[in-house]
């Protein structure tokens, strides 16, 4: 019951604070995924609830204004050292109120396993929150940070990030288009005995082709539980791994009973990549690209 009480009470100061300079005329948005949205007066608190939001955060300079993310957010450089971290999946609103932020910056993934919005109750406090879905490829990568620089007032910041991966990519991207030697890639994101990779519509299927190879599993979409014979089936001559959570990937899965007969296991070809970089749809993208263009064709890149 206090804590109720205590939830009405901060709801009700954050109503009372946004209700100042009411007399100005809000301006509407639309978020990524579609919802209008009233853009705060002033943006001096931030809540982020997604990695790869808060890398992008950090990257436009506004690391100064984060009061809270979220706990996978933990290990992203240049945050404050006395921020709140927050349930990525079940947020404690009463707790976020109590931040009084100007906006929250939050994730499709926050809405996973919860029946509706998990934000509901900050909306209807009056803050404004905006919702970015994980995006599918670089180009939505691209639109996600360009989005967040505008409804933070850091475009110009913005545009160089995007400019700046759109150089890298393009570089990329024109030695791959010279390759014809297509090497078949298995990128493995989940281990054994439950292996979890990807079809196309993801940016890291885009990413395999960019520099040059081919994804063993293009044909299917987007996240995928493939079986082991799908995999030896397709005898991929590199395997890559972001596991991280394992004793030594690369060597576990040279280790797999029946995996020794793969053209990537017997010439040694396996190879880690970084986790973060490769499975948070930021501008930390490159450094994952350039890890695994390296893997594949050492001798190109």
């Amino acid at each position: 019951m206090k804590k109720k009480l205590k939830l009405i009470l901060a709801t009700i100061l954050v109503v009372m604070l946004a209700s100042v300079g009411c007399s100005q005329k809000e301006v509407k948005v639309n978020d990524r995924e579609g919802n209008e949205v009233i853009l705060p007066k002033k943006i001096e608190k931030i809540v982020s609830t997604a990695p790869s939001n808060t890398e992008v955060l950090v990257e436009l300079g506004l690391a100064d204004k984060l009061v809270a993310v979220d706990t996978y957010s933990s290990d992203v450089e240049g945050l404050p050292k006395d921020i709140e971290f927050i349930d990525f999946s079940n947020p404690d609103a009463e707790a976020i109120i109590a931040l009084e932020p100007d906006m929250i910056i939050a994730s499709g993934h926050n809405k996973t396993g919860n029946s509706g919005d998990p934000f509901k109750v900050l909306k209807e406090a009056g803050i404004s929150v905006f919702y970015i879905p994980s995006s599918d490829s670089i180009q939505g990568i691209y639109d996600d940070t360009m989005f967040i620089s505008k409804i933070t007032n850091t475009t110009n910041k913005g545009e160089k990030i995007v400019e700046n991966m759109k150089k890298q990519v393009d570089e990329i991207a024109q030695i791959g288009k010279t390759i014809t030697n297509k090497k078949k890639v298995y990128f493995e994101i989940g281990p054994a005995p439950t292996l979890y990779s990807f079809g196309n519509s993801t940016f890291l299927n885009e990413m395999i082709e960019l520099v040059g190879a081919e994804n063993i599993f293009a044909n299917e979409k987007s996240w995928i539980s493939p079986s082991e014979e799908a995999v030896l089936d397709a005898n991929p001559d590199i395997i890559l791994t972001n596991v991280d959570y394992v004793k030594s990937p690369t060597e576990e899965i040279k280790s797999r009973k029946g995996w020794e007969n793969i053209r990537a296991v017997k010439e040694n070809q396996v190879y880690f990549i970084n986790k973060n970089a490769s499975s948070r749809p930021s501008h930390k993208i490159i450094t994952a690209l350039k890890e695994m263009a390296k893997a594949i064709y050492p001798q190109e890149y």
